[in-house]
């Protein structure tokens, strides 16, 4: 008798999870959008055959969606582009362009420091921690290397000793570095970042999913006073955000962020150890080997693989997903590498049609 229930409950569950992961691969996008889209591939400008293995290598990875705008229309989309999902650390460009703004206004200025901020935390920072200033917490090079909100036990382990290297001498992913911009935007603006985004990014640009209910500041404070700031976003918004940065900031009529800021942020500002394509700028990273960087490519990227991919020379943007919020997900941790993510970018670039 107990093992008939047992039977009985195990069907049940699998059928539940079928009919779910049926549900979930069977979505279609939705139709309503104020993108415009390329009639076809060929139109645009690229080979469909192509395209066609692009599709089949991105169906063998873990991705859940993917998009493509050249020259200002969707070339593709696949899976679901309209729901938002945790961009992880995709959320330090968007801090980055928020400064950008700021700093025309010369509310900051790259040279302040954490002491003009009456930046601390726990235990106190050193007199020489205390240096480090505004583009050296951009760079992720401060030289303070204590706990942080949202780290990765690889950010834990290859974390330096607490002293190790002076501010701006070392790059260092640092959380510490990004939760602490955003501690110091709030701060000194007296206004909130999730709102200002809202208010000078997403509503100018018609991000079509975005809403701020979507976003929160994650506190730990065991580990450090300065809370992680949280976004979830669909692709087709982050897709948005991309195309602003491709057009120098400018949307419609309207320099959003200017455009001084666009070319600053996405120059190569910090050399990465052990990374052979990128390095880093203010809060991007820039490709500094062949073939991206002579395509002039710069991105944003978060962890488990997502990414705004801005590639100038081609009149394109590249957005990757993982929805890492999905149940499953939880317990498969079922991500996308770096490695793949830019070989199947490399897959939609090989599709373009060169002009002889």
């Amino acid at each position: 008798m107990f093992n008939r229930m047992i039977t009985v409950l195990i069907t049940i569950i699998l059928c539940l999870v079928g009919a779910f992961m049926y549900t979930y691969y069977s979505m279609e996008p939705a139709e309503e959008t104020t993108w415009e889209y390329h009639s076809s591939p060929e139109e645009a400008g690229f080979n469909p055959e192509a395209l066609d293995q692009a599709r089949a290598y991105y169906e063998s990875l873990n991705s859940t969606a993917a998009m493509v705008v050249s020259e200002g229309k969707v070339l593709f989309s696949w899976g679901d582009v309209t729901k938002n999902t945790n961009a992880h650390s995709v959320r330090k460009s968007f801090l980055s362009a928020l400064y950008g703004i700021e700093m025309e206004k010369g509310s900051f200025r790259t040279d302040d420091t954490l002491h003009d901020y009456d930046i601390d935390d726990q235990p106190p920072l050193t007199s020489r921690e205390r240096r480090a200033s505004l583009s050296n917490l951009m760079t992720s090079s401060s030289g303070v290397y204590l706990p942080a909100g949202e780290e990765s036990w690889g950010m834990r382990l290859a974390r330096p000793a607490r002293g190790d290297y002076a501010p701006g001498e070392m790059f260092y992913y640092n959380n510490w570095d990004f939760n602490v911009l955003g501690t110091i935007y709030n701060n000194e603006t007296e206004e909130d970042l999730f709102e200002h985004f809202q208010k000078r990014i997403a509503e100018p640009l018609g991000m079509e999913d975005f809403d701020i209910g979507n976003t929160t500041y994650k506190y730990e404070n065991r580990r450090s006073r300065h809370p992680s700031y949280l976004f979830r976003i669909s692709a087709r918004d982050m897709a948005r955000f991309g195309q602003l940065y491709l057009q120098n900031g400018v949307w419609g009529n309207e320099q959003i962020v200017p455009e001084e800021w666009v070319e600053e942020s996405t120059s190569p500002k910090m050399e990465v150890p052990g990374n052979t394509i990128f390095d880093y700028g203010y809060l991007w990273w820039t490709a500094t080997e062949s073939p991206y960087a002579d395509l002039k490519m710069y991105s944003a990227v978060g962890r488990y693989g997502q990414s705004i991919d801005i590639i100038p020379e081609l009149d394109l943007v590249f957005v990757h997903r993982v929805d890492s919020n999905r149940l499953a997900f939880q317990f498969t941790r079922s991500a996308v590498n770096d490695l793949q993510r830019l070989q199947l970018l490399q897959f939609v670039i090989d599709s373009k049609i060169r002009e002889d």
